[in-house]
């Protein structure tokens, strides 16, 4: 189970957060301190801090540098209410990943955390990912299917690599999107239901009412099913 770290003194805000992120599977600590934030850092390193830039003590700025001053590459989102461009390239600088500022949507928040594990896991170590009849291997762009290859149009490859990469996940329909196609409002249009339909028809999944290695989430989104 992936863990993230909370660097947040406000409760009203980490309380529900922890909570959101629960519930998309991740193991959640909080640190209400930027000092306690560093020393848990350094003790056992996250694979994601979300880092407040207003914290009591040793503010998030100085909990960045020192972090990576230590050359510890956890991934840092960092949070803040001051929303100037010149505070963004400020923490930028001190080696956060990410930013984004308050007041925030939950859903944007938890799709960055997201893309951050995913950058963090994406790694020679998963280049070929084999789940139940299914391997996909990255550098060859080659999927195979019982050992015979299939031929995947670039966005039929795209949106299976995203799932199988969160296998046991549900993927939300806006990350897809986001993801696979760089734009968010395609959630008017059929392109996505109808790139899933020609997926599933090329992966086996058409007509199957159970064992499908594609599962659909009603309102939320899809989940490749690891137990396939």
């Amino acid at each position: 189970m992936r863990t993230v770290l909370l660097a947040e003194d406000d409760d009203a805000i980490a309380a529900p957060l922890a909570r959101a992120l629960e519930r998309e599977g991740y193991e959640v600590r909080i640190a209400p301190t930027g000092d306690e934030a560093f020393a848990r850092v350094v003790a056992a390193p996250p694979d994601l801090l979300r880092l407040d830039l207003g914290l009591p003590g040793m503010d998030g700025l100085e909990v960045c540098r020192k972090i990576r001053s230590q050359g510890i590459d956890v991934p840092v989102l960092m949070l803040t209410a001051r929303t100037d461009e010149v505070d963004f390239v400020v923490g930028l600088d001190a080696g956060a990943d990410d930013y984004v500022g308050k007041p925030f949507r939950l859903a944007e928040l938890l799709a960055r955390v997201r893309a951050l594990m995913r950058r963090r896991g994406s790694s020679a170590d998963d280049a070929v990912i084999e789940i139940g009849d299914i391997t996909l291997d990255k550098p060859a762009r080659r999927v195979t299917r019982d050992g015979r290859e299939l031929t995947l149009a670039n966005k039929e490859y795209e949106l299976l690599k995203l799932l199988m990469e969160h296998a046991g996940e549900v993927v939300e329909r806006e990350e897809i999107q986001r993801e696979v196609w760089g734009d968010v409002d395609l959630r008017g249009s059929k392109t996505l239901d109808m790139h899933m339909s020609w997926l599933r028809r090329k992966i086996g999944d058409e007509g199957k009412e159970l064992g499908r290695h594609i599962a659909t989430v009603r309102g939320v989104g899809f989940r490749f099913n690891a137990d396939q």
